[in-house]
């Protein structure tokens, strides 16, 4: 799930000055999980505008809605009846899903009300930890599991480093070393001798930006069309 904090109130006032109708977007999956842009984190943030609103003197509106999805186009529709009454519109999605509604209304301000943060699990109730670095080259078939571009404070394919200490982490000494756990899990699966290959640096020419992906049963699809 990808996983994101709010931004703090007084940046968020600091983006909405100057306008007086206002609708916060909320998103219903990652975000909500994490407890950062759900239906009841949305009512949360507009009800505390509106309260500084009136604290600070301003006549303003702030109204709330939330949609199932932000990345997706059939749930952005929903708002197509509601977006003109507003000067601008706050967004509790991830990044992709704030630039997916900007895009969709590219008439409307569309301004960023959380932080994105990363790829990650919940690990117990209220704590996320990133696990995923979307490199498009998973080697996890080869490590048991885990993830060195991600866990491995240096990201190094082929370790552990020569600063290991203990099993500790030398870039910080409270983590496990990446390694480590590696070596311990495929020690533990019978599958050591996996480690003794060699993974080839990573290519970052297959990571050009934007990435885009089309399922291959859509890409035959849109063939048939063409011809």
């Amino acid at each position: 799930m990808i996983v994101a904090e709010r931004k703090p109130l007084d940046q968020i006032e600091a983006m909405l000055g100057g306008f007086e109708k206002i609708l916060v977007v909320g998103c219903g999956t990652c975000v909500a999980v994490c407890m950062a842009g759900g239906e009841k984190e949305v009512e949360l943030l507009a009800a505390e505008l509106r309260m500084k609103g009136k604290l600070d003197g301003k006549q303003r509106t702030i109204d709330e809605i939330t949609v199932t999805r932000q990345c997706d186009k059939e749930y952005l529709e929903q708002l197509a009846k509601h977006i003109d009454n507003y000067d601008a519109v706050l967004s509790a999605a991830c990044g992709a899903g704030v630039q997916f509604l900007a895009e969709r209304y590219d008439e409307k301000i569309v301004l960023p009300a959380l932080n994105t943060l990363f790829i990650g699990v919940a690990e117990d109730a209220g704590v996320w930890s990133q696990r995923c670095m979307a490199c498009e080259e998973c080697v996890l078939d080869q490590t048991g599991g885990i993830c060195p571009m991600t866990i491995c404070a240096k990201n190094l394919l082929n370790g552990p480093c020569g600063g290991t200490d203990h099993g500790k982490c030398e870039v910080d000494g409270e983590k496990d070393c990446a390694w480590t756990l590696i070596y311990n899990k495929m020690k533990k699966l019978g599958r050591l001798d996996y480690l003794k290959k060699i993974q080839p640096p990573k290519d970052y020419s297959v990571m050009t930006k934007p990435r885009k992906y089309t399922h291959e049963a859509f890409k035959e699809a849109q063939k048939e069309e063409d011809e």
